[in-house]
């Protein structure tokens, strides 16, 4: 319909009809004088111009003057004119008509470049949203032809790069973009627009070095654009790969520091063990006159220190597989104090003499847990504040309810943990710079609690300032009260 209204057949119509009901008004209805009649036709010239354009204005301007003449210049009723200032006036007229409708038909013509402009740049903005939304290469790759598609409703597009000597595609019709005109396009670096066809071929520059070329079917767009859509797509290349480089040289440190921390961890952990039962064997085997309780107490030591590097190897075996996920818990409503007492319980020979103050009321739900592992979570919690807070310094353990959690706390009288340690202290083999040729320990028993808390859909977190000590704190599910019925 819009383009019935649009098109020039209707435009003359609409201009006839319209130059009949100013003529028959004038002449039947309302006496006016010729200036009054002559600016009525000229204000629907305009009108016409603006709306149609200049060749149905001029065929209506013309048609206007025959009529202005014929109904209203005397001798009225024919193409006679009389007075030389008729000629005038009709000339005027004319020229006035011509010169109008041209003004108004550049300036809709400006208007619907300015409106088509304003478009382009909407869509190039919408496409570079969608290209900023990818951060994968690969994935980047495929979707550029989408977006293209999407954005400025063309029948197809492809992306060529000649790195990889691969096209892709995307959009109805796709192989209709011709890979050679795209290759052209790359090798010659400048954009070519087939009007007849509705194709168009643009080299992606980065730079002054072009890396590939699009192609698009279905979607006339103006060179400048062409050249903008290039541009945000080479940008967009050269930003995933920067990002995934990024990526890749952050993992080479994160690697190179988790070595450097197991290292570290080996030589401060795995070889004390290792040279108290070196030194325990050279004496069992130098000195073969060595009584029974001396031998004993040797051996003793050899056990000692064995069972501590299995603990050491078991710990990073347990991490290894609660990261693989091959860790599967056995979940039941189990009571919060349950679990801080059987830690404690388990603990007594380690903490000694320490008091440990509980504040865990018996009204607190129960939580949604596998018994065991958060037993030992709570028993990690209490040897970290064990090994770290001075002898003489309770221990205070606290349960509390929040919200559809409940959260308990181990807190410590240490030394306290920096503000820029506070975010790695949950990272593997991690110990505090200031403690960790001070306390044993590998740094795996925070992590291994860490991931423990997560698998049950809880979070684990650490609040401390220098000097004032530290209090660990973990949440897990509650189990709500229709659950308990």
């Amino acid at each position: 319909m819009q383009r019935v209204l649009a098109g020039r057949p209707f435009g003359l119509v609409f201009a006839l009809a319209i130059l009949s009901s100013i003529t028959f008004l004038y002449r039947h209805a309302l006496t006016v004088n010729q200036t009054t009649v002559a600016l009525s036709f000229l204000l629907a010239i305009l009108a016409v111009s603006a709306v149609w354009g200049m060749a149905v204005s001029v065929s209506m301007s013309v048609t206007a003057m025959l009529a202005f003449n014929y109904f209203f210049l005397p001798p009225v009723g024919t193409f006679t004119i009389a007075d030389p200032q008729n000629w005038v006036a009709l000339g005027a007229f004319l020229v006035t008509s011509l010169v109008g409708s041209q003004l108004s038909a550049r300036i809709r013509k400006e208007a619907d470049e300015a409106n088509s402009r304003r478009h382009e740049i909407e869509r190039l903005y919408q496409f570079s949203q969608k290209l900023l939304s990818e951060g994968n290469v690969i994935q980047l790759m495929n979707a550029i032809p989408n977006y293209i598609v999407e954005s400025f409703e063309a029948g197809a597009a492809a992306l060529f790069l000649p790195q990889k000597d691969k096209f892709y595609r995307s959009g109805y019709g796709a192989a209709l973009v011709d890979e050679e005109k795209m290759k052209t396009a790359f090798l010659r670096d400048e954009v070519t627009i087939e009007s007849g066809a509705g194709l168009c071929f643009v080299p992606v520059r980065l730079g002054a070095r072009a890396i590939g070329s699009l192609g698009i079917s279905g979607a006339m767009m103006s060179r400048q654009t062409l050249e903008a859509v290039s541009g945000l797509v080479a940008i967009a290349i050269e930003r995933a790969r920067a990002i995934e480089q990024l990526g890749q040289t952050e993992a080479e440190r994160q690697g190179e520091r988790l070595k450097s921390a197991l290292l570290d961890s080996i030589t401060h952990d795995f070889r004390t063990p290792l040279t108290s039962m070196k030194a325990a064997v050279t004496n069992l085997l130098g000195n073969q006159r060595t009584d029974r309780s001396q031998n004993t107490e040797l051996l003793t030591i050899i056990d000692e220190e064995c069972d501590r590097l299995n603990h050491l190897v078991e710990e990073a075996a347990e991490m290894a597989r609660l990261e693989a996920g091959e860790v599967v818990l056995s979940v039941a409503a189990v009571p919060i104090g349950e679990i801080i007492h059987t830690a404690l319980t388990r603990m007594k020979s380690a903490l000694a003499t320490r008091v440990v103050d509980v504040r865990a009321g018996a009204e607190l739900p129960a939580v949604r847990a596998d018994f065991e592992r958060i037993v030992e979570v709570v028993m990690k919690l209490i040897d970290n504040a064990n090994l770290y807070s001075p002898k003489g310094q309770p221990i205070t353990v606290s349960a509390e309810t929040n919200g559809e959690f409940v959260a308990t706390s181990v807190a410590d009288g240490g030394p306290g943990i920096d503000s820029f340690e506070q975010e790695m202290i949950f990272d593997k083999f991690y110990r505090g710079k200031d403690q960790r040729y001070l306390v044993r320990g590998t740094g795996m028993g925070l992590p291994i609690a860490k991931a423990i808390v997560s698998a049950h859909g809880g979070a684990i977190a650490v609040t401390s300032q220098l000097g004032h000590g530290s209090v660990f704190s973990f949440t897990l599910p509650a189990v709500r009260s229709e659950e308990r019925r």
